[in-house]
């Protein structure tokens, strides 16, 4: 058995990334990663510190290695977030990166990276969404570490059913 290949789904908050990775893994017969960081903020109940941020990484990243070898996988795995988007946020809130979070961004090795535009109407829900405004920051800081780490990426817009047909023109139809 192959490995599948891993598709990254980055973004900042309320982009869509958790319903896209949902939609895809149904209609590519797959599983999917959920995002580590809305467990962490529910089991927690607060939102994360600067301290959290490596061992948050850590696990998302752990968990979607584990997710990779699982028989019911197919050709792809959805992944929504990566370590990537940790370090995004600690550079937004903190200003900075640990070190031991900045190797876990730089192993950014997936087939495809996708990036949910912030043009879905945005919503909070709780502790972990803030503003409209801090959400188009970390669209910005994302893209910018993104360029700057020269990642290629496909930019997703509008609402499902559009995003949809554009990640199927970029990895393919299920089954081919």
């Amino acid at each position: 058995m192959t490995a599948p290949r891993r598709i990254a789904l980055l973004g900042a908050e309320s982009t869509g990334k958790s319903t896209l990775a949902d939609a895809l893994a149904r209609r590519y017969a797959t599983l999917w990663v959920p995002e580590y960081l809305r467990e962490f903020v529910e089991v927690h109940a607060r939102v994360p510190r600067e301290d959290d941020q490596v061992g948050i990484a850590r696990t998302q990243r752990d968990r979607e290695l584990a997710l990779g070898v699982d028989a019911r996988v197919s050709d792809f795995l959805f992944v929504d977030t990566t370590p990537l988007m940790t370090a995004v946020y600690s550079r937004i809130y903190w200003g900075r990166v640990p070190p031991e979070l900045l190797d876990l961004e730089a192993a950014h090795d997936y087939a495809f990276t996708l990036v949910a535009a912030p043009d879905l109407p945005w919503v909070p829900d709780g502790l972990q969404r803030e503003s409209e405004e801090v959400r188009l920051r970390v669209h910005a800081q994302l893209l910018a570490v993104l360029d700057a780490r020269g990642i290629p990426f496909t930019l997703l817009t509008g609402e499902l059913d559009a995003r949809m047909r554009q990640v199927e023109a970029v990895i393919g139809p299920p089954g081919a």
